[in-house]
C-alpha cells in the first residue's frame, strides 16, 4: 500500500508515459473514427512509442488496451471495429500503462466535435469534482474526506455520483487497497500516509445513478440512457500533500 521513495520514482516514470498517451490523443480528430481503430493506435503508441506494456490487455480476461465508453456508457466500453465516433459524442478513455514493474491509470472524457451544452456541463463538472478530491489529498486526511468532496460539487451542479465502482490503491497490482469511493463523510475512513498511491475516478451521471451491465459482460450503462462522464489521475501521497503522477502538460493542479 504505501511505496518507498524508489517504487515512487518508478511510478513517476509510469505515470510521465501514460500522460504523453493522452497527449497524443489529444492532438487526434476522433470523429469518424472506429474505438478500435483508437485501441490499435494507443496499442502501438505504448509497445512500440514507449516501450511500454498495455496493462488492461489480458487483465481479467480483458483483450484490449483500453476502455472506450461513448455517451451512456458508464465505463468499461469494449472497443469494436463497428463502433464509430461521431461529431458530438462524448468519450471517455480509459488506460493503464506498466513500465519497470509499476502501473498508472487514467482517464478522460473527450468532447467529439459540437458538443451540446448541457454534455459540456457534465464533462466540465465531472472532470472539476475529480480536483476537488485530489486537494483533499494530504497526510493525516481520510478517504472519506475525497469523497465526500466528489459527492458535494456533483450534487450542487445537480448530477448523480456511480457508487458501483470506485478509485483503488495501484502499484505493482493494478488494483491494491484501499478502495477509494467517491462518496462519504469528511473525517471518515481511512487515514492517509506518505507513500500511499492510488486513482481518484469520479463517474457522474445527468440522471439517476443506477447502472447496469450489457450482455458482453463489461460495457456498463446507465439504466435511463442519460449521459455519463468520467476522469481519472493516479495520485501519491507526499509529505506536503499530493502529487499528481500521470499530469498531463496542459493541466496543474486545479482549484
Amino acid at each position: 500500500m504505501v511505496k518507498t521513495a524508489d517504487e515512487l520514482a518508478l511510478m513517476r516514470i509510469s505515470g510521465r508515459l501514460l500522460a504523453s498517451v493522452f497527449e497524443m490523443l489529444d492532438g487526434l480528430t476522433l470523429d469518424g473514427m472506429s474505438t478500435m481503430q483508437v485501441n490499435d493506435l494507443v496499442e502501438r503508441f505504448i509497445t512500440d512509442g514507449l516501450a511500454a506494456r498495455p496493462a488492461s490487455k489480458g487483465q481479467y480476461g480483458f483483450k484490449y488496451v483500453l476502455n472506450c465508453s461513448i455517451n451512456h456508457v458508464v465505463c468499461h466500453g469494449v472497443p469494436d471495429d463497428a463502433e464509430v465516433i461521431r461529431d458530438g459524442d462524448i468519450i471517455n478513455l480509459d488506460i493503464t500503462l506498466e513500465k519497470n514493474g509499476f502501473i498508472a491509470d487514467s482517464s478522460k472524457t473527450y468532447l467529439v466535435g459540437t458538443v451540446s451544452p448541457s454534455a459540456r456541463r457534465l464533462v466540465r463538472v465531472t472532470q472539476e469534482a475529480m480536483w476537488k478530491g485530489i486537494r483533499q489529498v494530504r497526510p493525516g486526511a481520510h478517504l472519506g474526506d475525497i469523497g465526500a468532496a466528489i459527492e458535494r460539487h456533483a450534487k450542487q451542479h445537480g448530477y448523480s455520483v456511480v457508487r458501483d465502482f470506485c478509485g483503488h490503491g495501484i502499484g505493482r497490482e493494478m488494483h491494491e487497497e484501499p478502495s477509494v469511493l467517491n462518496f462519504g463523510r469528511p473525517g471518515t475512513g481511512m487515514k492517509l500516509r506518505e507513500g500511499m498511491v492510488f486513482t481518484v475516478e469520479p463517474m457522474l451521471n445527468q440522471g439517476s445513478r443506477r447502472i447496469e451491465t450489457l450482455d458482453d459482460g463489461w460495457t456498463v450503462v446507465t439504466r435511463d440512457g442519460k449521459l455519463s462522464a468520467q476522469f481519472e489521475h493516479t495520485v501519491a501521497v507526499t509529505a506536503t500533500g499530493v502529487e499528481v503522477l500521470t499530469l498531463r502538460s496542459d493541466e496543474k493542479l486545479a482549484a
